[in-house]
This record gives structure tokens, sequence and C-alpha cells, in this order.
């Protein structure tokens, strides 16, 4: 497992906004499909958004959708996730992912890199 170098986060009040942003590794040659999860204190983790390369196929969670955007720079191997209106319930740690083989992307063991993680906050 690679580990991507995950930069944003912080804390922002309700209604803001926020951008996180990934870089893969230089080691891998392709990501076939990125990704961000998060997980809240006592919660399971949570895939918010998955994005496949060249094929545009995007899913958002139901929680993200109208709200988040996911961009990716294939040829830099970079990619971010913008971050609006946010609210209080997505507090959490939040994941980039990346996978260098063609997978589903629905779960988290679809993904082999991974970022340490950065802590968003929303207060109310």
């Amino acid at each position: 497992q690679v580990r991507l170098v995950e930069s944003g986060g912080g804390l922002v009040q309700a209604g803001g906004s926020l951008r996180l942003s990934c870089a893969g590794s230089t080691r891998t040659d392709t990501y076939y499909r990125v990704a961000w999860f998060r997980q809240a204190p006592g919660k399971d983790r949570e895939l918010i958004v998955s994005s496949r390369k060249s094929i545009p196929e995007t899913y958002y969670a139901n929680s993200a959708k109208g709200r988040f955007t996911i961009f990716r720079d294939d040829a830099k191997k970079m990619w971010s996730l913008q971050m609006n209106n946010l609210k209080p319930e997505d507090t959490a740690v939040y994941y980039c992912a990346a996978a260098s083989r063609i997978v589903p992307g629905r779960k988290a063991e679809d993904y082999n890199d991974w970022g340490q993680g950065t802590q968003v906050t929303v207060s109310s």
C-alpha cells in the first residue's frame, strides 16, 4: 500500500466551503479509479465519491450530491474534492483513495493506495 498525500481540511462554519487535495504516488503508473471516503467517530468508513479514469463515470453518495464535486488531473496524478454548503454532519476524517487496477470502486477494499486522512470539522 502506498501512502497518498492529502492537504486541506480544517474547521469551517455550517454553510461554508472547503477543498481537499490529494497527490498520487510517482511509483504508480496509472490510477484507474480515485475516490474520497470519510469516517465519523463511531461510524464505518463511508464512500463519498468515486471517479473512473477516462470514462465519465462518477458516483456520488446521496449525502454528497449537489454539494461536493471531485476534480481530477490524471496527468499530474492529483485530484481534489470541493465541498460546498457544509453541514455539521459532514464532520469526519476524510481519506483519499486510489486503485491502480480496474475495480467497481464502491468498497474500501477496492483501493490499494490511501491518504493519511484529514480532519474536517463543521460547526453549527
